[in-house]
Parts: C-alpha cells; structure tokens; sequence
C-alpha cells in the first residue's frame, strides 16, 4: 500500500470516525454515565438520518440538524419511558423501540426505503462552497464534523458538570443514594437518554448527508461499533476528567474506523466485514482484563520456561 493509498484509508478513517464519535459520545451518556444500555441505538441512528435527509430534500439543510436531534429525543424520551413508567428493563425497552423505529422510519422516509441526496443541498455542500479557494476546501467533509465533534464534546463537558449532570452521573453510580437523596432518578434517567440520543440523530444525519442518500439499513450494527470504539477510548484515556474520557471516546472512533478501513483496502470480502466488527469489539472487552492478567501471564511463562530449562538440563 502506497502512502497515497495510506493518506485516503487515512483521511477516510478520520471523516467517518470524527461522525461515528457522535454515536459513541451519546453511549458514553448513556452507558457509562447513566448506567443504561441502550440497544435502541441502531434505529434512533436511522431517524436521525431520515428525518435528516427528508428535511434537507425539503430545501432546509440547516434546519436538517436541529429537526434529526429532536427526533432523537422523542427516541429516546420513548425508551425512557418504557424503563421507568412502564417498569420495562433497559435491554427490552432498547430492542422494543428499535424495532418499532423500523417502521417510523419507513413512513417517514415516505414509504421508500432510500433517500436520494446528490442533488440537494445539505450541510457538507454549503460548507464546500463557503470554503471554496481556501486550503481546507477539499477537506470540508472533515471540517464539518469536527466543527459538530468540538461543539458535542464541550456542551457534555458542560452538561455533566451542571447540577443535573451530576445528579445524572449519581443515578447511574447509585439510584438508591440519589432517591434518598431527593432527587427524582425517572426525572434524571429520562433527561439522560433524551441528550443522548439527540447526539445519535445527529450522528445519523451527518452521515446520510456525507454520503448523499438516507437507506433504512444506514444504522445497521452501529451499536456495535460505538461500543468498540468506547472501549478502545476507554482503554486510551483512562479514567480521567470528563473531557479527557470524551476525547478518549472520539479517539476510540477513530482508530476503530481506521482499523475497518485498512481492511476494506486490503479487498476483504464485504461479508467478512461483520466479523472484523466482532474480532474489534471482543478484542476491546478483553482488553483491560488481559492488561490487569499480564504481570501474572508473564511470571507463568517465565516460571515454564525456567522449569522446562532446568529439566533439559
């Protein structure tokens, strides 16, 4: 592979990765905040691209962004709901909503399952033609998502260090301490997904923007990766402050999508692709354990290899 070929896998890497982090960041809300996992996270990423799309096709490109993360809040404010009102555990309130969220996006894709975008204006054209003749305008896929990166990553900083972000941090450490402690943990839980699944819609809609066209399969396994890639960020960062393990999150993304697109140039078969996801995320698990077993791993072989040198002696 040529350093051309290294610089696209690269600069391919980074654009997906940079709007994939989006996802990634709501299931560090979600997740590692709150506690919750939550499987709705494939289907409230597809709404976020239809809604995203049919508003764009409507001629309101910026419109496109709010209108996807509101979609997601009433998602998520959904799965929330299933959990706390209707005594529903998280995993089956995920996978019940995200499969209703199969036909919701159908219907609003107005019963097509694809939304056509190379000839509507969208978010990444205007930002082309605002950075025409400048040095960055072949890069304004990459300056766009960054731009929604920075601006996620500084508005959860914030939000989890506000009062309500805390109490969010403390439901999911111990619901039991924030209901003794008057808070209402329904209140903070549904607050919770609501923001994290907004970050999802929006992560939705830059993709099909990015790649021109909505289809009802586009969210297909995304929780999968996000939960890789928070992982990796995991395992890079740390347990440091809040931005730090933020950071972490959008770095996980990265090295995940860098690691899929090496194997797309190394023509892999696209059926074989799933399992590259599968081998990523079980080596993400099993990561932090085989680090903490090392020591012991290593006094093992080394107390083997004395053994077996002393017999052939």
């Amino acid at each position: 592979m040529d350093l051309s070929a290294l610089l696209a896998v690269g600069q391919t890497a980074l654009e997906l990765g940079l709007i994939c982090s989006l996802t990634v960041l709501a299931l560090f809300l979600s997740y590692s905040m709150l506690n919750v996992c939550d499987l709705s996270t494939d289907g409230c990423f597809t709404l976020g691209a239809a809604v995203g799309a049919m508003v764009a096709v409507s001629g309101h490109p910026l419109l496109s962004i709010p209108a996807a993360m509101l979609a997601g809040v009433c998602s998520g404010f959904i799965t929330a709901l299933l959990q706390t009102k209707m005594g529903i555990d998280s995993l089956l309130a995920g996978i019940i909503v995200n499969t209703g969220l199969y036909s919701v996006n159908i219907a609003v894709m107005s019963g097509s399952s694809l939304v056509n975008l190379n000839k509507t204006d969208t978010v990444f054209t205007m930002a082309k033609d605002l950075l025409a003749g400048t040095p960055l305008e072949s890069q304004y896929r990459t300056v766009v998502a960054a731009l929604a990166v920075a601006l996620t990553v500084a508005v959860l900083t914030l939000f989890l260090n506000t009062r309500l972000g805390l109490a969010i941090r403390a439901t999911g450490n111990n619901p039991d301490m924030v209901r003794s402690s008057s808070i209402n943990p329904v209140f903070t839980t549904i607050v919770g997904l609501c923001v994290a699944n907004a970050f999802t819609g929006l992560s939705g809609c830059l993709m099909a923007q990015a790649q021109k066209s909505a289809e009802i399969n586009i969210g297909s396994g995304m929780v999968t990766i996000a939960l890789a890639s928070l992982l990796i960020g995991t395992t890079l960062m740390g347990r440091g402050s809040i931005f730090t393990r933020a950071v972490g999150m959008v770095l996980g993304a990265f090295l995940f999508r860098l690691v899929y697109a090496a194997a797309l140039r190394m023509n892999m078969p696209a059926f074989m692709l799933k399992l590259v996801s599968s081998i990523i995320v079980a080596l993400a698990i099993a990561l932090p354990y085989l680090k903490q077993q090392w020591p012991m791993i290593r006094r093992r072989l080394f107390y083997r290899s004395a053994f077996a040198g002393k017999g052939g002696n």
